[in-house]
């Protein structure tokens, strides 16, 4: 950080104390994580085409020192393990890539070839891995591609590892869980503006790196800034059990929809006795609601999975390995890892359900919960990437919603009018920040971040409240068990003394944006349009897109865009427009102009085609650099 604080005292007793009370003897993991080694990526910087650092590896070197007293000394061992980077061999012809982004991408060698599992965010992060392991098993094609679910760490580097024309020839069939491409648009398209704008703080990919800033996310080091591709699955797999043959080798599938993912699975090969947990089961607490906005996760099923995982496929399997993190070896290990996994989220699920049936809150609850000794004395089930305090206020949420059932809470002033009324209440800013200061010295950094919060959202220009709520952030931060609440932290003091940095990675990539169905173009489209500016408009257009073969409807009125594939004899629209469901794209999404392309004859136009300037009027543009931490 360019101003900082030092580490207070609270927060350096608090590290001191977790240093004395944790299993750090217990060093298993370091054997696990270093086991397999092959090579490392020298140096360890990926770049794009105009030459631009999209991963550096080797920006965690300081990882190698002791553990300072800004890190939560269990965070650090976490981003240590996380930051080991290099290609790896997990058993007889299974490798996998880690340290090369957030995600591990995994090489299982075939008959003619390979299969790549997961490649990783960019492809030039999942480009530089694949050469990494040619340059040392030899210059083997890619003969197929799993993916293992729809989250963009899983698939956005595919044109790194293979083509569209290959996929296409049939020459490298892509494998992928049913209902894969409908999440994984709808997650980087629908709200994907504001969830990379809070990806921002999630993963702290602006951050520095270093014991003041970013050490890692709790599930890797952080994301990569390359380009995100995708290439749409030829293979959908919609059934446990489902079998297939990718060259030569037999891979069986277990769906889990709604885990981590609403679409996802986990597969194993009976032929080498390995078990691929997607991201089901991890070194980490994962996610049931990510900082950076998702559904809500389910952990009673998540659990439920867990446990036909251990049935099906732990006593036949020699090696668990997962898309995050390092394998585990051996039946007896991996069936205990798989239980306590499968334990840590059931508890979760059912404590929090028994205490709200009891008339507590999320808040609440997260503030009682503990986790039985057994599943908490385990590194694996600590909350480095989700949180139990999270967490258990995500299954609140999916329960019960966001109202607590106070009828006190039900209708509050929003954030600026509500922090206006405190200040009032508490006396003003300046005695409001007399106090402020007086709970930092004590080591209250919560609640010196919620009183100041009021004062920033009253008057955003307030400068000693913004450099003292940044002091306190940063001590929140430093004292984080958990890589993304550390980010998230950091990243509002970094934002509160610097400004903003916007959305450095961008999910919403052309690729992804192409893989929108007809149907869920015009969705995204009706999540743009202004609806008070267009309360009054009433106009139909209607898209034939001839390669489709349809004839979609949009009919925009009451301030809403409503859509439909019709049929038959119905109303005239004001206006028609004839292409092919790419030039629909190219139009709605690609910053072609329409006129432009009828004017060439690309587009063929019946009736008013005015009405479609009429209509791209009332789109409002998203805001990819919207406020955080202050209003």
């Amino acid at each position: 950080m360019t101003v900082r604080s030092d580490v207070s005292a609270s927060v350096e007793s608090q590290h001191e104390k977790f240093t004395r009370d944790l299993p750090f003897d217990d060093d298993q993991d370091f054997a696990a994580a270093r086991r397999g080694f092959v090579a490392a990526l020298r140096p360890g910087t990926v770049e794009n085409s105009d030459g631009e650092v999209v991963w550096d590896s080797d920006a965690y070197a300081f990882l190698d020192d002791d553990c300072p007293p800004t890190v939560h000394p269990s965070l650090w061992r976490q981003s240590k393990l996380c930051a080991m980077q290099g290609l790896y061999e997990v058993t007889d012809g299974i490798f996998q890539i880690r340290g090369l982004d957030l995600s591990n991408m995994t090489l299982v060698e075939g008959d003619t070839g390979m299969i790549v599992i997961d490649p990783l965010i960019s492809a030039e992060t999942a480009a530089a891995g694949l050469g990494l392991y040619r340059e040392h098993r030899g210059e083997r094609p890619v003969t197929g591609v799993i993916f293992s679910h729809s989250h963009i760490d899983h698939f956005g580097g595919v044109k790194g590892v293979t083509t569209a024309e290959d996929v296409a020839a049939g020459r490298c069939p892509i494998v992928a869980p049913a209902g894969f491409v409908e999440h994984a648009v709808e997650e980087n398209v629908y709200a994907g503006t504001a969830m990379s704008r809070r990806a921002a703080y999630m993963y702290g990919a602006a951050l520095p790196r270093g014991p003041l800033g970013a050490v890692g996310a709790g599930l890797g080091p952080t994301t990569s800034t390359g380009t995100p591709t995708l290439i749409t699955p030829t293979v959908d797999v919609s059934r446990t059990g489902q079998t297939e043959v990718i060259d030569g080798v037999r891979v069986e599938f277990q769906l889990t929809p709604g885990t981590e993912a609403p679409s996802e699975m986990n597969f194993y090969f009976p032929d080498r006795r390995a078990l691929c947990m997607a991201e089901n089961a991890t070194h980490t607490l994962h996610n049931l609601l990510t900082l950076r906005g998702a559904l809500v996760r389910d952990p009673h099923v998540w659990s439920k999975y867990l446990t036909e995982s251990i049935n099906r496929y732990a006593a036949r399997s020699d090696v668990l390995f997962a898309s995050h993190h390092w394998p585990t070896w051996g039946t007896e290990r991996l069936t205990e890892f798989l239980a306590l996994q499968r334990d840590l989220y059931g508890y979760l699920h059912d404590q929090t359900l028994r205490a709200l049936n009891k008339g507590a809150t999320g808040i609440e609850i997260a503030e009682s919960i503990e986790l039985p000794p057994a599943v908490a004395h385990a590194w694996h089930t600590h909350g480095y990437y989700g949180s139990v305090s999270h967490n258990v206020k995500a299954i609140y949420q999916r329960y019960m919603g966001w109202f607590d059932g106070n009828p006190a809470t039900l209708w509050q002033h929003p954030p600026v009018a509500s922090a206006r009324r405190h200040l009032e209440f508490m006396g003003g800013a300046d005695a409001v920040m007399r106090k402020a200061r007086e709970s930092f010295a004590d080591g209250d950094f919560r609640w010196v971040a919620q009183v100041l919060n009021y004062v920033i959202f009253a008057d955003p220009e307030h400068a000693q409240a913004r450099t003292l709520q940044a002091d306190a952030l940063e001590q929140l931060g430093f004292g984080a068990e958990n890589g993304t609440w550390r980010n998230f932290y950091l990243m509002g003091a970094y934002e509160l003394r610097h400004g903003s940095v916007g959305t450095p990675t961008a999910t919403a990539a052309p690729d992804i944006a192409a893989a929108l169905s007809v149907e869920q173009l015009f969705d995204a489209m009706a999540l743009r349009i202004d609806g008070p500016r267009a309360w009054s408009a009433h106009l139909t257009i209607d898209w034939r897109v001839s390669d489709r073969k349809l004839v979609h409807r949009t009919e925009l009125r009451n301030g809403v865009l409503v859509h439909f594939d019709i049929e038959g004899d119905v109303a005239a629209p004001d206006a028609t427009f004839t292409l092919t469901d790419a030039d629909l794209h190219a139009a709605l999404l690609g910053g072609q102009d329409l006129r432009q392309m009828i004017a060439e004859g690309t587009v063929a136009a019946e009736g008013d085609a005015t009405v479609l300037a009429e209509l791209v009027g009332y789109l409002d543009a998203p805001d990819p650099d919207f406020a955080i931490v202050t209003p």
